[in-house]
């Protein structure tokens, strides 16, 4: 699917450089040629007019678990990361390979290579191979490798292969099979809980072990108050290191579970209300990077379980951004900021040419009407499974057109 002719978006209100200012943008081959309020349309160009909507970077998703097209292309996601917990595991080059083409040429998919074999956390996978594969970096998927060699190992191969480290920060042993955070709600609903500082305590090794090693790493979720302090405190110091949330985890505290609700199982679990509003800060202060969706689609087999036996994960693509809308409608974030957090600084841990709207880079655009209202409903959703734990929620923000490489992609 390449792009036929030159397209030309006018009328629209451009997110770009820490700003949102009128203006239009021309496309030639998939690429984008110019942008600004003095852009005109040339003879031969289609033309889309915007009428005064948002005319944004496509989103950039890091950290899903399964490729689900419809889903992704409802939510203006244009490219995504692949979490290695796939079956099998991508810990081998012709995995990383096959993925990194399944995708194309409506979504870019940027497969994750497994940090170690099977994800057992105990023997390296062979990162540079499936990095010149495609891998466009290295996670330890859902688990949190507990040997701090083999963690040291790690990172100190990815610096060496300029490669960033995608982790999951929980203490293993801590968390063990609890299905919620330990507190008040834990308790009385009677569910196998961990304590919050199952986070903390992880994020405080990995810091210290990426500090030694002078790697990249990103944490994928941080959701406790005191995993926000830590990695404050350690940005300031200068370490290599980013966050990143789901919306589950500042729309949601713990309450949502108190039903029962396996909708809202999920991994980190949902955590207290004093988290929730830390959460809140954290995006509003600049710490926290990146807001991803956590697609984790999971069939009825996986949700029509008791609370303690039910899957863990959310569909989350297509809420991400009416959620990320919310925080800006709450004066939280700007709309500059909202994208930052959504394609810019994902785009940039990557490093894929996309996530900004610059002369040069990838044309990978939506058209977003922020005030558009509608019903988040999980029997109507486009996606391979209808597990949101906002279902029935009010929501604001709906993407109208979707560009992909400078080709309107179908809705």
């Amino acid at each position: 699917m390449k792009q036929a002719k030159p397209l030309t978006i006018i009328g629209g209100q451009i997110v770009r450089g820490g700003s949102v200012d009128a203006g239009a943008i021309r496309v030639v081959d998939g690429l984008i040629e110019a942008v600004g309020a003095d852009v005109d349309a040339q003879d031969g160009d289609t033309i889309i007019h915007a009428k005064g909507k948002l005319i944004a970077p496509g989103i950039v998703d890091l950290g899903v678990f399964a490729i689900d097209k419809p889903a992704f292309h409802f939510g203006g996601i244009t490219r995504a990361a692949l979490m290695p917990d796939q079956s099998p595991p991508l810990d081998y080059p012709s995995r990383i390979s096959y993925v990194a083409k399944s995708g194309k040429p409506d979504l870019w998919v940027h497969p994750l290579a497994a940090a170690t074999c099977a994800l057992n956390g105990t023997e390296l996978a062979e990162i540079a191979m499936m990095r010149d594969a495609g891998a466009r970096g290295v996670a330890t998927g859902r688990r949190w490798i507990a040997d701090s060699s083999v963690m040291l190992r790690l990172l100190q191969y990815a610096a060496m292969l300029d490669l960033i480290v995608v982790a999951h920060p929980e203490d293993g042993a801590l968390v063990g099979g609890a299905a919620a955070t330990s507190g008040e709600i834990a308790t009385r609903l009677g569910l196998p809980s961990a304590p919050a500082n199952a986070e903390p305590l992880a994020l405080a090794r990995d810091i210290a072990l990426a500090e030694m090693s002078g790697a990249k790493i990103h944490f994928r979720q941080v959701t406790t108050a005191a995993g926000f302090d830590l990695i404050r405190g350690a940005k300031a110091r200068g370490v290599g290191i980013t966050c990143g949330i789901t919306p589950a985890h500042f729309m949601l505290s713990d309450l949502a579970t108190a039903d029962f609700r396996t909708f809202a199982r999920l991994s980190p679990p949902l955590r207290s209300e004093a988290d929730r509003q830390a959460a809140r800060k954290a995006i509003g202060d600049g710490v926290v990077d990146v807001i991803s969706s956590g697609h984790d689609p999971c069939g009825p087999e996986g949700k029509r379980l008791p609370f303690a036996d039910a899957e863990p994960g959310m569909a989350g693509a297509e809420t991400l951004l009416a959620m990320v809308m919310n925080l800006v409608r709450e004066d939280v974030i700007d709309l500059a900021r909202a994208f930052d957090l959504l394609s810019a600084n994902p785009a940039k841990l990557l490093r894929v040419p996309a996530g900004v709207i610059e002369p040069g880079l990838e044309a990978d655009l939506v058209i977003v009407d922020p005030e558009a209202p509608w019903i988040i409903d999980r029997r109507k959703m486009e996606g391979t499974a209808d597990n949101t734990p906002f279902d029935r929620h009010g929501a604001q923000g709906r993407v109208r057109t979707l560009i992909k490489g400078g080709v309107e992609v179908a809705l």
